[in-house]
């Protein structure tokens, strides 16, 4: 706990950038879904009870899964799969965007209390705006008319955003950050990638996003995708039991 207060006050300015855009990201989702409850005319509150202690289980499940993320052999080490945006997902669909981007931030709060940072809250402020990136546009799709069809498009569509913001995200901020924070020149960690991918091209961050980073988003994003149109029938009558988005 100690650890984790040093580090907020050693990087306020990265913990206060943190704070505006989770402040700027769950005001898009409000926004979002009133629009959708408005168009369905839904009358029950955005936030009760019930929906707050599934914000929390689903957002623990998510911190759970986020621990045991996994290298892949086409991009270099500090790149990692995780499934945490599953169980947000599920939950997301199920009860809107507003509770999905709680879940992203409870998920990476759960674990800063329990893991801390080695990124100086670099990689934790990514990994939130990337989440939000692939739930709240599939969501919000979702949460406008709710069917087979459109459930496929949200994750298709949300796959596609993740993809694409996810990958020009690490070449404007996420790489540029990592090279400061630590240190060392850009072109060391593009180097990196080249090590692994050839496709990665030499010192050309344009080609390594593309090789090493474009294609790790796109495979989070098809198979949480693909389990969640698989799994959340059957689990919505339990998930929204007493509730109704």
């Amino acid at each position: 706990m100690n650890e984790l207060f040093k580090s907020v006050a050693e990087n306020a300015m990265y913990v206060l950038s943190f704070l505006v855009i989770i402040a700027a990201m769950f005001a898009v989702a409000v926004l979002l879904e009133k629009a959708a409850r408005k168009k369905n005319e839904v009358k029950e509150p955005l936030f009760g009870i019930r929906k707050m202690a599934m914000v929390g289980m689903f957002s623990a499940i998510a911190m759970i899964l986020h621990l045991f993320d996994f290298p892949l052999p086409f991009a270099p080490g500090f790149y990692k799969l995780d499934f945490s945006e599953l169980p947000i997902l599920i939950g997301t669909f199920a009860f809107g965007p507003t509770a999905g981007v709680m879940m992203e931030f409870v998920k990476i709060l759960l674990k800063l209390f329990i893991k801390g940072t080695s990124t100086a809250f670099v990689g934790d402020l990514a990994n939130f705006v990337i989440g939000c990136s692939f739930i709240l546009p599939a969501s919000a799709i979702y949460a406008f008319r709710k069917s087979k069809k459109t459930a496929i498009a949200a994750c298709v569509i949300g796959t596609l955003i993740l993809t694409v913001f996810g990958t020009a995200f690490n070449a404007v901020y996420l790489l540029p950050a990592f090279a400061r924070l630590y240190g060392r020149p850009l072109e060391s960690l593009l180097e990196m990638g080249s090590a692994v991918n050839p496709l990665a091209g030499e010192n050309n961050i344009v080609s390594f996003v593309a090789a090493c980073v474009a294609p790790l988003n796109l495979i989070k994003g098809a198979s949480v995708s693909l389990v969640t149109l698989l799994v959340y029938k059957p689990l919505s009558p339990i998930i929204k039991t007493g509730y109704r988005m």
